[in-house]
């Protein structure tokens, strides 16, 4: 069973100030995100993971950063859990946004909503399970780290608990949370930890195999 724990990228003042930072480049950790970012890594520390993957966008991989250097751990970007391609609403304010007639869609019925000049609520969510379905077909039996994205983490966390995509905004994943999961073969699905910011222990049976050595 493939092990893989979703990390939210760290604060950065986009997120201080209700943004849309998209894929826009040049949207880095703040100091608190930083932070946050070490305490993550120092939180991962102990684990027994094998690999580390990042979204391409900087303030993933700045993140995934603080993680690779204390895991040891060279970091792979995976554009498949990149941040929601958000079209023309990139880079706006959502004080604005909110007033556009489409935000309630966004909000209440985003199965129904396309970004203009963007992505499809949809499609991110299928284009997050696959990539999260071909790591647990790839890892088997590891524990991995994907950074990525609010809205990213969101979705899967959606499809894994059975809900459906319009109610994916209950669900909160704070800057630097942890949310686990845990897929193997024969369909199996387990949902551990969802914005987690506490100890994740070590899974019983790597523990088992690293008393025996």
């Amino acid at each position: 069973m493939a092990i893989i724990i979703l990390l939210r990228h760290g604060e950065n003042e986009w997120v201080k100030e209700h943004k849309l930072a998209g894929w826009i480049p040049g949207v880095h950790l703040n100091e608190n995100g930083r932070k946050q970012a070490q305490d993550a890594a120092d939180r991962l520390a102990h684990l027994p993971i094998s690999t580390l993957y990042s979204s391409p966008v900087e303030r993933c991989m700045e993140t995934a950063e603080y993680v690779g250097k204390t895991l040891g751990l060279p970091i792979t970007q995976l554009p498949e859990v990149g941040e929601v391609r958000y079209g023309d609403w990139e880079g706006e304010k959502i004080a604005e946004l909110a007033k556009l007639p489409e935000w309630h869609v966004v909000q209440h019925v985003p199965s129904r909503h396309a970004f203009p000049a963007g992505e499809s609520m949809r499609a991110v969510q299928v284009r997050i399970v696959d990539a999260l379905e071909g790591l647990a077909q790839k890892h088997g039996d590891e524990m991995i780290v994907v950074c990525a994205h609010a809205d990213l983490i969101k979705m899967a966390m959606a499809h894994y608990l059975g809900t459906h995509l319009d109610l994916f905004q209950r669900i909160v994943i704070s800057p630097c949370s942890a949310s686990v999961l845990m897929l193997g073969d024969k369909g199996l699905i387990r949902v551990l930890r969802i914005n987690d910011h506490g100890p994740i222990p070590i899974p019983p049976k790597k523990k088992e195999e690293k008393d025996k050595s």
